[in-house]
């Protein structure tokens, strides 16, 4: 489905209205609407919507106005591969933004790279930004290897000295058992893991095994659905220790669906907004939002970096998206300026200016690989059936 703008606002400059014999511009945005991370996914619409919106208000981009086409991956790798096709070859999309899962992000990136179409991911695996992509990959969510420290670390933190990790098999899992493993066992502890088939009933016998160990903390590696059965057959087996997971898994959906008294006292780690910003008062302003999550605000700094680079370009077509936004982050002469808006980052390119955007989401700076240069994180705790946060670093 298309979501567009609603067009020029009264404080629009003449000279950004819309061209009449070009038609719109079209940005792509994958997301998971339905399936077991979509959590955030109608967020994450939303917000996407919300920049376009903003975008075309303050005249577009070239004189041309944006259009969003929204396309659910279903958190299914294959329906992703199908919906990418579509946006690719079907709407003609400059780049694609969202991209949450990992293995949906895996799978669908070649497909745009390929195309020559920039793909702006929300997605952790390290192994994303280590394929071949020519350029064409950006990720502004932290990587396995930055949560899984952090994690590690907050383990340690915890005084956990014998630690078992249980999750799915995906792109990330072994990756965090030997991160977390490493970190653990240089502060004198251990760590052992399990890799388990997802969409089960129960997690009994997965469970009874992590038990065997009699570990003091389990991170929990798993999405809402498989996440939530663990943690009941944890309480059921009268585990009491420590119990940490990363925000796919436990937030307020999990919250939502589960007895709070299987959930008391379980950690979270959450890649966080950058709450004290200007993008991101504006955007849960907007939203009518006391607060809102990063992955939602990522989407939004997507579109933005996309305009902002074609604009920067003057050209349309996803080598000139690949090529603008590296620029943004490493400037060819003179200091840029901070930017919060499109609205603010167009009326300085006009004028030749050098910009940095910062977004809902954080600085949104680049290595030359497409991973971004500095994130926040949220460390929050259930208690009493809400989420609590216990710091953010």
């Amino acid at each position: 489905m298309v979501y567009s703008g609603l067009g020029l606002s009264a404080m629009a400059l003449p000279a950004l209205v819309f061209g009449q014999d070009k038609g719109p511009i079209k940005i792509g945005v994958l997301i998971p609407l339905t399936g077991a991370t979509s959590q955030f996914g109608m967020t994450m619409g939303k917000a996407a919507s919300l920049a376009v919106q903003e975008i075309n208000d303050a005249g577009g981009v070239l004189g041309r106005k944006v259009e969003i086409v929204i396309e659910d991956d279903q958190s299914n790798p294959e329906a992703a591969v199908r919906a990418v096709r579509k946006l690719i070859d079907v709407d003609k999309v400059v780049a694609v933004c969202g991209s949450y899962a990992s293995a949906v992000t895996s799978a669908v990136a070649p497909l745009c790279w390929e195309s020559k179409t920039v793909l702006l991911t929300s997605s952790g695996a390290d192994s994303i930004t280590k394929l071949p992509h020519q350029g064409y990959i950006f990720r502004t969510s932290p990587t396995v290897t930055l949560q899984g420290t952090r994690v590690g670390n907050f383990a340690v933190e915890l005084a956990a000295k014998n630690v078992f990790f249980l999750g799915p098999q995906t792109p990330f899992a072994q990756s965090y058992i030997d991160i977390i493993g490493r970190i653990v066992a240089k502060n004198g502890g251990k760590c052992s893991g399990l890799i388990y088939e997802d969409k089960k009933t129960s997690y009994r016998s997965e469970v009874d095994q992590a038990l065997k160990n009699n570990p003091d903390a389990i991170i929990l590696g798993g999405y809402v659905p498989d996440t939530a059965v663990v943690l009941k057959d944890l309480y059921k087996a009268g585990y009491s220790g420590k119990r940490l997971g990363f925000s796919f898994g436990v937030n307020q959906k999990l919250v939502e669906g589960v007895q709070k008294e299987v959930l008391e006292g379980t950690y979270s780690l959450v890649p966080s907004a950058a709450v004290s910003s200007r993008a991101y008062a504006n955007l849960i302003a907007k939203m009518k939002l006391d607060a809102l999550d990063s992955y939602s605000c990522q989407v939004y700094d997507h579109v933005n970096l996309v305009a902002l680079a074609l604009a920067n370009a003057n050209a349309v077509s996803g080598t000139a998206v690949r090529d603008s936004i590296h620029l943004f982050s490493h400037p060819i002469s003179g200091a840029p300026v901070a930017v919060n808006s499109f609205q603010d980052g167009v009326k300085l390119l006009a004028s030749k200016k050098s910009v940095t955007y910062l977004g809902a989401s954080g600085p949104c700076e680049f290595e030359e690989n497409g991973d971004v240069k500095g994130v926040y994180f949220r460390y929050e705790q259930i208690r009493a059936g809400k989420i609590v946060t216990v710091k953010v670093a």
